[in-house]
Formats: structure tokens, C-alpha cells, sequence
């Protein structure tokens, strides 16, 4: 046996041809898996005889024929050109063969020997006239009588001028009749000739006309790992291709296989062996060897030799399909009925065969049934697994179907909760059907503990608030019959609804007075994330806080249970007033999310994003995160907390200018409940921001008053929350109330301390501006130095401190701030502080004096030279920058005289405004 490629076996029959013409008689047999072109290299060839002097005489084997006696044979004869006697002669040999003993008990004919001597002296005597070529396509479906007749001609063909070939799959039953014929094409009469599959450089030649560029071999090689190099499923891919360009596509880095290469795999089990298609639809049930047998009644000796074949035809791989749309395809072919029940048996055989519950959950959702006694905890089991992994649509398949066949109230209750939890790693808003069935359930009794909580939690998001007040009485009324999970969620739940749903938290109570046991590393977690979230909206921040949190989060994965504990301890970061370690958890984590393929978490990450960076005064960032978390999670999803995500989006465009932005979310409508959360303190500010913007100054206040009255009310008025006092106070001071404006700023500054340094500094810019004039600089610097972590903040109070200088008549000064504020403004992309700079600030002394460029760079300065020309050249007076740095006032002079030497000016104004932009990116 040679394999060989198909223009090689081409020269073989040419050659072999030669020797017939010459009176020296070949058998030649080709061989070949499934669609590998041995059909095609027969009738070219064929075609080709009748050029080489011979006569060519053809018929085709029929798997629907194959009980028809001498079918084929009747088909060669039929197909020679004989004279009128030898016409007559040959039918009634075949009438009379047809007719005359049938087939024995063995599967073997059994012919008169006189009527196979007699049809095949016929092609004989025919042969002596020109020399003749018999050929033979699929002998493996001819009958039996045929086989029998063409096996007696071949071992009659030395001596004549005649080639007979046929083809063969080469995967035949063992009792095939026709492999007796292989002995028949052994060298030196005959020649058996393997056709091979094609090399990936094959298919990329094949594939020449629709690959092109650098990618063209990448693509082969990746179209002969999905065909295993059979031309037909190569021609499918190829196909598959051409549709993506014709629809004006652009092909992925993965290629495409579609419906042709589907219709290709489809097309191959057609023309196998029926045996060999069984095997191929049973692995297609139930990936693997094992259990087959069992699976489609078919002996272990003969799967062998169907994988051989499948593997051959390029549709598997190691046992397994190359590609799951060939696998799609051949399940696509089996009848309904008969796929469940085959999914149904491959679910008991791999149950019983101890194999992983994902394989048996598959099986099962394969049956679309689950009857027998051990296929719910199978199916519970599998969607463990599956959570744990992230694959949350496979988890919630194998939980749907669980709660179908769960025959037990309570326990269909359990796994309905543990959908709804599944559900909001997807989409929140998918959740919504399943609370009515879990608040009955709950009023039968069949809901308790930490399940119960999980109910809450989607009803308060739903806005359902009622129902929730419903399931807290249930909780209350429980007390002490709490188990152990019950009163663990409940003492998370405490902290969790004081920070988030405050008007409900005095719902809630303690179960027991001791503290509650919390009995895994986990829950600890989530309980003290929790904790430490409701201690800085109530008490404010503090470092022991913040190590706490840091600790957390290092600590914490995006698994399972994690993301309350996650969501917590961010929003405990951002809240206290440590945005940029919120910022790098925040952005670990939103990676994470991606990986685990978790678009609810994604979302709700992202929102956490977007407000961290408004609060580190990234305006574009801010937009960019809370657009990403509307995407990913449609705002219907987001229930009450939609204010999560719109309001650091109005506030951010409102600080660039981008009303069109605002205005698309205000004109989408919030639930009412929204304003009993504290999502609903941070829509308020945001849409009160806007409204001042835009001159609405009384809607505005009415805005920021009701903030602060629910913010009391809740005992949420912390500066890390809302800051509502100071937007407030600027919203009275354009109204022409300074007094009432500086009362508040006031208050603002009583209650900041040490760790909300961004809030006094945005209370100190309105103190300066509820001030005298002549006081605001000293106040502005302050609220200035406050701001070293929002750069909007700083922006604001910068482009007040220029207007300030202008307007005590001081506009060198003036426009050295100028030039400070606008590269901050640019930055961060805050257009109406843009607008508010006055172009030219500092007018033709400014302008000199930006001129002026330093013949050597600023580095030649000394560290303590740098710090003080960075004041000076801020507009600080040497007094000022003395009790800055703690340096008498003769060691600023002397800075000041080296400095004006080596950068050769004469004075403060002359600076270079590059100091100052150095100052900032140092910053």
C-alpha cells in the first residue's frame, strides 16, 4: 500500500495504462478516507483514457443498489459499446444470473460459475478489439454478485490488453467481499494506491484565489487543522470565507467555519459507511470512547476502526471533533426523539461510569429532562463548578433545569435563589422574574436565612420596596431560629442596608445580643468590608480604616461571593477620601471582570470607576467609565442604583460643558425609590450641578437643600459623601446670598477634618469667595495646596485665584496663575473654566515675560533653589514663601539672587512659566 498525492497516482495509472496497451493486463485499487478526491481522480482519469488509445468503461457502486444482483456489472456492460449479438448475449446472461440462486446465509452469492465465465468473457472479447480500461467508483457499496464477477475478471486480465481500477474507502466491514480484490492489486500486476489528505501547503495552494497577504499561511495552517486536509471540508471553509468578504466582512484572526463546512462534515457522513456515521452521531452525543459501545450498540472493535476512518476524513481529532460546528452539524442530523433518548442513556452511563457532573448536566440538558433520583444533585453540583469558573449561562441552564425536575417545594426554593444570585452576575434585570415565585416561597416558609437576604437585595434593587419591608418583618419575626448562615448574612446585611438603603436600616435588628459568628474567612471579609463602608459614610474615615480596606481587597477575588466585599471596600477608598488606591484596585478588578466574561460586575465596577475619577477631578475618565458601565448593562438593569453610574456622568459633563450628555440622562426616567438610597443623594448633586450651570440657580438649591435634608435624616452627613453644603453655598452666593453661603462654608469646614482634605478645600474656595477681595489670595492658595489629589477642584480654585489677583489690580501675578490654571483646564478637558480665562491675563508685561526663556535649563537649579523659584514664580511674596518653607527670609533672598543669575532675569515676574508647568507634572 503506497500513500500517495493525487497527481502522483495519476502517473501511476498513466504508466499502468501503457503496460495494458501493451498486452501486459493491471488491477489497480485507490483507496481513501471520505471525500479525499478518489471519485474525482477516477473520472479525470477516466476521461483521459480515450487520449492514450484505450476505451473507457465505468459504473458506480450504491449503498441503495447493493441488493440488486449484478447492479455494478450490468453497469459496465450496459456502458460498452458491443455489437448487437453480444448485447443480446450479455443481458441474458444477466437476467438469467439475476434470477437464478440468491445470496447464501453467509452474505456471499452464489452464481452459476458458467454466467460469471460467460459476462466476463464478453469484456474480455471486447478487449482483444481496443484496448480497454474498466473502472470501478466506490466498490465498497457494489453487490455481492458484481464483486464476485469483477474478481474473476481480474485474475484474468494478465494476459490482456485491459486496466481495471477500482475504488475503495478502505474502511470496509471485515466480511466485505470486495477486499478480497486488494490481494488482486498487489505489485507487480496491480498497484494499491492510498490517496493522502492534502499538507497545509496543499490547502494553501488549493486556497490560492481568496488568501492573500501575510496572513494567507497563518489561515491554511489553521484551515488544515480544522479539515485534517480533506478537500471537501477545505472547499467548505473556503466557501465560508468567500460569504464573510461578500457580505463586506473583514475575516477574524480565528477563521470562520459556517453552514458550508458544516454542509461539508454533513456530506462526508453521507457517502461512509453507515457503521461509521453511527459512531460519528454517537460521539457527537458523548464526546470520547468511553462508553460508546454501550451508547449506539455498536462492538468496540468496529468503533475503532469507524474513529480511524472519522480521524482520516479530517472531522476528528484525537476522538474529539476539530471544530464544534462539525459537531453541531452531525447532532443536527439526528432525528429529535431518538437525540434525547441518546442523550438521556449517555447521562445514566456516564452517571454510573463516575464521571465529572458537567459531563452527565450536559447530557441531561441534551435529554431536556431530569428523571432520574440522583440527576438534581448532579445538575446543582455542575453549576457549583461552573460558577466557580465563570461560566455563569452554562451555570444558569443546569440550575433551570434542576428546579424543573426538583419535586420538593423548600428545595426548589434553595435553587431559585441561587439562579437569582447567578442572574445578577449576567444582568440584575434578568432577576426580576424570579421574585414573585421567592416571596411566596418565603411566606410558605420554604425561604430562610442567608436566601431570604439574597430576596431582599433584588426587591430594594427592583425598587420593590414594600415587598422588601415585607421580608424583613419575616426576618425580624424569625429571631433566634435564624441558622447559622442566617444570622452570618444578616450581620453582613446590617452594615450593607445602613450605607446603601438607609430609610430601611431601622427594619432590621439583631437577632441575639452576642455578636454573630462568622464562620468563614469570606464572610469575615464581606462583614468587615461592610462595616467599614457604613463607619465612613457615619463616622468619616480614618487610616486604621483604610489599612483594613487595603488588606481586603488584596485578599479578594472576583469569585463566587466576593463581589459585595469587593464593591464595599472600593467605595469604603473612594468615600474616605483615598481615590487613587481606589483607582488601582478598581482598575484590577474591572480586568478581572473582563477575563470572567461577568458583565453585571463589569458594570457595576465601572460605575465605582467613573466616580473615582471624578473625584480625582478626571473629567474625560469619568465619562469614559460610566458610558462603559451603560453599555455593558443597559439602564433598565440597573434598578435604583441607577444613580450609581448617571450622576458622576451629569456631573462630569457638566464640568466640560457636554450638556447634550446631561441632558440624555436626565431625560431618562428613575425609579421614585431611587431618592430613598444613597444613589439618590448623588443624583441630586448631580442634576442640582447642572441646573446651576445652566443659571437654574432655585431649582438648583432646591436640589442640594433636599440632599443635605436626607443626608441628616439618615445620619449620612459626612464630607465624603456629598459635599452638599458647599455646592449649597455657591449656588446662595449667585443668588446674591453671601450670608447664608458663608454660614454653610463654614459649617462645611467644622465638619472637615483631616482626611477630607479635597472637601475643605472646596469649601475653602467658597469662603474666599463669599469673603473680601483683598483676603481671597491667602484663602484661594489654601484651597489651592488642599487639592493634591482632584485636579477639577484645584482647576476651579486656580482660575478664582487668577480673577482674584486681576481684580486687586496685580495682573503679572494674575497671568502666572493663568498659565498654571489653563494647562490644568486643558487637560482635563473643562471648557467653561476654559471659557472664564481671560486669554491674555497678564497683557504686554505678561507677555514679555513669557518671552523670556532661560538660556539654561531649569535643572541647573538646586533642589532648594527649585522650591523656591516655584513659589515665587507662583506669585508667593518672600514673607509667604519663608513660612512655606521654614527658611528665614535673607536664605529666600539669596535662592532669589542665585536663582536670577543663572536663568539671567532681573526679577520675580520674569520667571519662566515653565517652572510652574514643571510644578504640575512633578505634581
Amino acid at each position: 500500500m503506497e500513500l500517495v498525492e493525487r497527481d502522483a497516482a495519476t502517473a501511476v495509472l498513466d504508466g499502468m495504462l501503457a503496460a495494458a496497451v501493451a498486452g501486459k493486463g493491471r488491477v489497480a485499487m485507490v483507496t481513501g478516507s471520505v471525500a479525499t478526491g478518489k471519485t474525482e481522480l477516477l473520472n479525470t482519469f477516466a476521461e483521459r483514457v480515450l487520449d492514450l488509445n484505450g476505451l473507457a468503461i465505468t459504473a458506480v457502486g450504491s449503498r441503495a443498489e447493493r441488493n440488486l444482483p449484478l447492479g455494478v456489472f450490468g453497469q459496465l456492460l450496459m456502458d460498452a459499446p458491443l455489437v448487437a449479438e453480444e448485447s443480446r448475449r450479455a443481458m441474458d446472461l444477466l437476467h438469467e444470473g439475476a434470477q437464478s440462486i440468491p445470496a447464501g446465509p453467509d452474505g456471499t452469492a452464489r452464481l452459476d460459475p458458467q454466467i460469471v465465465h460467460g459476462l466476463c468473457t464478453v469484456l474480455l472479447d471486447l478487449a482483444r478489439r481496443y484496448p480497454l480500461v474498466i473502472v470501478v467508483d466506490d466498490l465498497d457499496h457494489a453487490d455481492p454478485a458484481s464483486v464476485l464477477c469483477l474478481a474473476y475478471l481480474a485474475r484474468r486480465v494478465r494476459f490482456a490488453p485491459m486496466l481495471v481500477v477500482f475504488s475503495h474507502s478502505g474502511h470496509g466491514r471485515p466480511d466485505d467481499p470486495a477486499l478480497e480484490l486488494e490481494a488482486l492489486s498487489r505489485p507487480p500486476q496491480g498497484a494499491h494506491l492510498t490517496l493522502a489528505t492534502l499538507t497545509a501547503e496543499g490547502v494553501r495552494q488549493m486556497a490560492a484565489g481568496v488568501l492573500a497577504g501575510d496572513d494567507a499561511e497563518r489561515t491554511a495552517v489553521r484551515w488544515h487543522q480544522l479539515s485534517g486536509g480533506n478537500p471537501l471540508l477545505v472547499a467548505g471553509l473556503i466557501e465560508d470565507h468567500r460569504q464573510i468578504l461578500a457580505e463586506g466582512g473583514a475575516p477574524d484572526d480565528e477563521p470562520v467555519a459556517g453552514g458550508h463546512y458544516a454542509r461539508a462534515v454533513v456530506s462526508c457522513l453521507h457517502r461512509a459507511d453507515p457503521r461509521v456515521a453511527r459512531v460519528a452521531r454517537g460521539a457527537a452525543i458523548l464526546p470520547g470512547a468511553a462508553f460508546l459501545d454501550q451508547l449506539i450498540g455498536v462492538e468496540t472493535a468496529q468503533i475503532g476502526q469507524a474513529v480511524r476512518a472519522l480521524t482520516a476524513a479530517g472531522i476528528l481529532h484525537q476522538g474529539e471533533f476539530r471544530h464544534p460546528v462539525a459537531r453541531d452539524a452531525v447532532l443536527a442530523e439526528i432525528d429529535g426523539e431518538e437525540r434525547c433518548e441518546l442523550h438521556r442513556r449517555a447521562a445514566v452511563l456516564a452517571h454510573h461510569g463516575g464521571a465529572p457532573s458537567r459531563v452527565v448536566a450536559d447530557q441531561l440538558l441534551g435529554a431536556g429532562r431530569a428523571e432520574e433520583r440522583w440527576a438534581v444533585p448532579v445538575l446543582e453540583d455542575a453549576a457549583r463548578w461552573a460558577l466557580r469558573e465563570g461560566r455563569v449561562d452554562a451555570a444558569m441552564r443546569y440550575l433551570r433545569l434542576a428546579w424543573q425536575a426538583c419535586g420538593d417545594e423548600q428545595h426548589r426554593a434553595k435553587i431559585m435563589t441561587i439562579m437569582l444570585r447567578a442572574a445578577w452576575r449576567i444582568n440584575p434585570g434578568t432577576s426580576t422574574g424570579y421574585l414573585p415565585e421567592l416571596t411566596a416561597a418565603l411566606r410558605r416558609g420554604h425561604l430562610r436565612g442567608g436566601d431570604a437576604l439574597a430576596l431582599t437585595k433584588a426587591l430594594l434593587w427592583d425598587g420593590r420596596f414594600t415587598d422588601a419591608r415585607s421580608v424583613f418583618e419575616h426576618l425580624n419575626e424569625a429571631g433566634d431560629d435564624l441558622d447559622q448562615e442566617g444570622l452570618t448574612e444578616l450581620a453582613i446585611a446590617r452594615p450593607l442596608l445602613r450605607s446603601t438603603y438607609p430609610s430601611f436600616f431601622a427594619l432590621l435588628r439583631q437577632p441575639a445580643e452576642r455578636p454573630p459568628a462568622v464562620s468563614t474567612v469570606a464572610s469575615s471579609h464581606r462583614l468587615e468590608a461592610a462595616s467599614a463602608l457604613a463607619t465612613v459614610l457615619t463616622r468619616g474615615p480614618s487610616e486604621k480604616i483604610a489599612t483594613a480596606v487595603g488588606r481586603i481587597l488584596h485578599n479578594s477575588r472576583l469569585d463566587e461571593m466576593s463581589l459585595d466585599t469587593v464593591e464595599s471596600a472600593l467605595l469604603a477608598l473612594t468615600y474616605g477620601g483615598w481615590s487613587d488606591q481606589a483607582a488601582s484596585w478598581c482598575d484590577l478588578f474591572v480586568e478581572e471582570a473582563v477575563t470572567r466574561r461577568a458583565p453585571s460586575r463589569l458594570a457595576r465596577l465601572s460605575a465605582i470607576r467613573a466616580e473615582v475619577s471624578l473625584r480625582m477631578g478626571d473629567l474625560p475618565a469619568a465619562v469614559r467609565h460610566a458610558r462603559l458601565a451603560l453599555e455593558v448593562m443597559p439602564p433598565t438593569s440597573w434598578g435604583v442604583a441607577i444613580g450609581s453610574v448617571a450622576a458622576p456622568m451629569m456631573i462630569a459633563a457638566t464640568a466640560m460643558g457636554r450638556y447634550d450628555l446631561v441632558r440624555e440622562q436626565l431625560d431618562q426616567p428613575v425609579p421614585e425609590e431611587m431618592f430613598q438610597t444613597r444613589y439618590g443623594l448623588h443624583y441630586l448633586q448631580a442634576r442640582g450641578r447642572y441646573s446651576m450651570a445652566i443659571g437654574q440657580l432655585h431649582l438648583a438649591l432646591r436640589d442640594f437643600e433636599y440632599c443635605g435634608e436626607l443626608a441628616g435624616r439618615w445620619q449620612l452627613d459626612t464630607p465624603g459623601l456629598v459635599p452638599w453644603r458647599v455646592d449649597a453655598a455657591e449656588a446662595l452666593l449667585r443668588l446674591g446670598r453671601p450670608d447664608r453661603a458663608h454660614k454653610l462654608v463654614e459649617e462645611q469646614l467644622h465638619r472637615c477634618g483631616k482626611e477630607n482634605q479635597r472637601v475643605q478645600g472646596m469649601a475653602m474656595r467658597l469662603y474666599a469667595a463669599a469673603g473680601e477681595l483683598r483676603h481671597r489670595p491667602m484663602f484661594l492658595r489654601q484651597a489651592v495646596e488642599l487639592q493634591t489629589t482632584d485636579e477639577y477642584e484645584q482647576a476651579r480654585a486656580l482660575v478664582d485665584l487668577t480673577d482674584a489677583f486681576q481684580g486687586l489690580g496685580e495682573p503679572r501675578r494674575s497671568g502666572m496663575i493663568a498659565q498654571r490654571a489653563r494647562a490644568l483646564v486643558e487637560k482635563i478637558e473643562a471648557e467653561p473654566l476654559l471659557a472664564a480665562l481671560n486669554p491674555e491675563p497678564g497683557g504686554a508685561e505678561d507677555a514679555r515675560a513669557q518671552a523670556v526663556a532661560p538660556p539654561t535649563p531649569a535643572t541647573t537649579l538646586s533642589e532648594a533653589e527649585r522650591r523656591v523659584a516655584v513659589l515665587a514664580a507662583d506669585g508667593y511674596t518672600n514673607r509667604e514663601i519663608s513660612k512655606k518653607l521654614y527658611i528665614t527670609i535673607s536664605t529666600v533672598e539669596q535662592h532669589l539672587t542665585r536663582i536670577y543669575r543663572k536663568l539671567n532675569v532681573t526679577r520675580r515676574t520674569d520667571l519662566p512659566a515653565h517652572l510652574v508647568r514643571d510644578h504640575i507634572v512633578a505634581g
